[in-house]
């Protein structure tokens, strides 16, 4: 056994590969999109319908896999399926049917390599100081992502967008080393315990809530709809900002880019601040009121982006540290949430059906805004329906109850509690 806690490695590992297998291809497919249009002559709603579709066809990947497997063997099929589908993007020869295939391909490895392997890693292998240790984790979202962004203009511009894709897709692999040599599923492979205690918290001996009685649960549903309301409204941002921003009067290739890249730097690297700092706060205070205000804050970030226009830079960065703060945090706080109502040990379950609703909101919700973009010639209308929906998604978490300390043992099964003198 070493001597040292090792959960600390585990988040710095896990800083790297959350960073690879989804903050590099997530933050930085958007854009890509101008060029697909261009390229193929596709439209904004052929463009982001691929993501949805996916999301739509894989819901039964959650519930029916997830809690089967351990987070590092989820992390590299995860990961090699992400791989795989940004190589088939730069393969494309124009199919929208090929385009829609590969998208179920990365959302299959956005499931099985993204958020919930490394939430459960870390709710594994931390107990007093989860959510600082979980905030340190996401870190790794913003900051890769955002080292993607200053990759993706350079090599698009300088050998194509073809080569861009296939460079990210051989980056995303680097999980593979890095699960292997040094993650570990949970304290107790190597002697150890959460926190680096002497004894196993009673947490451990909890046995997981069957998916049955998750769904009576009126806190599960409201934690459902609050997080893909917020999370939609957070998607259709990430899923449009490009374009919009070329109906804002980026017209010039270059320049958007260059918008784009700012932005999305901006937001990523707020993200971080937001991560770190909403993580130290939902330690020390009650999480329902931490998470409501973030997801309030998302909200009211939304229309400033209709102030963002060629040579008001400050409108930009305005939008962009403000909207990534509340955007870092948001994600962040899932998890926490549910491991916090349910129990660490159901939080795969619970995860597993709230990570593809969540999925649905973040991916359809884009899409619909890009039919309404289409309907309406502009934008102004449908980033008020994103407004709206993150506002429900806030009202939602604010009716969550506070959850009070009880003890654990109380869903330990009759049989299992008498076993250990419960």
């Amino acid at each position: 056994m070493p001597k040292r806690f090792y959960g600390w490695w585990i988040v710095a590992t896990a800083v790297c590969t959350f960073g690879l297998s989804t903050g590099l291809p997530y933050y930085n497919m958007p854009f890509f999109y101008d060029y697909y249009a261009k390229e193929f002559g596709w439209s904004k709603a052929d463009i982001t319908l691929g993501f949805p579709l996916a999301a739509l066809f894989t819901l039964w990947v959650g519930p029916v896999l997830v809690h089967r497997f351990s987070p590092r063997n989820m992390l590299l099929a995860g990961s090699l399926l992400t791989s795989i589908s940004f190589i088939g993007f730069s393969q494309m020869a124009g199919s929208v049917n090929m385009y829609y295939a590969l998208w179920f391909i990365y959302v299959v490895g956005y499931i099985f390599s993204g958020p919930i392997p490394h939430q459960v890693l870390i709710s594994q292998w931390f107990r007093r100081r989860r959510s600082f240790a979980m905030g340190i984790t996401y870190v790794g979202v913003g900051l890769v992502g955002s080292l993607g962004s200053f990759l993706v203009k350079p090599i698009t511009e300088a050998g194509g967008f073809r080569t861009c894709l296939w460079i990210l897709g051989i980056i995303v692999l680097g999980v593979w080393p890095l699960t292997l040599l040094f993650l570990r599923n949970r304290p107790a492979d190597i002697g150890q315990n959460p926190d680096g205690a002497a004894m196993a918290p009673e947490e451990i001996k909890v046995a997981p809530k069957p998916f049955g009685e998750l769904l009576k649960q009126t806190a599960f549903w409201l934690l459902v709809i609050g997080s893909a309301c917020s999370i939609g409204s957070i998607g259709s941002i990430n899923q449009h900002m490009k374009f919009v921003f070329q109906d804002q009067g980026y017209t010039e290739q270059t320049a958007l880019n260059a918008a784009w890249r700012t932005a999305n730097v901006c937001i990523l690297w707020s993200s971080i601040a937001g991560r770190l700092f909403i993580g130290w706060m939902a330690d020390r205070y009650p999480k329902k009121y931490v998470m409501t205000g973030t997801y309030a804050l998302v909200a009211v970030t939304i229309p400033l982006m209709l102030l963002v226009k060629p040579g008001q830079d400050l409108n930009l960065w305005l939008f962009a540290i403000l909207f990534g703060f509340g955007m870092g945090a948001d994600y962040m706080l899932i998890p926490l949430m549910a491991a916090e109502q349910f129990g660490v040990n159901t939080l795969a379950r619970a995860m597993a059906i709230i990570l593809p609703t969540d999925t649905i909101g973040q991916t359809w919700f884009p899409y619909a805004v890009a039919r309404l973009r289409q309907s309406l010639g502009n934008y102004d209308q449908a980033l008020l329906a994103v407004f709206a929906m993150a506002v429900i998604g806030a009202i939602a978490i604010a009716l969550l109850p506070r959850h009070d300390k009880k003890d654990e043992t109380l869903h330990i099964p009759d049989a299992q509690r008498a076993a250990t003198g419960g």
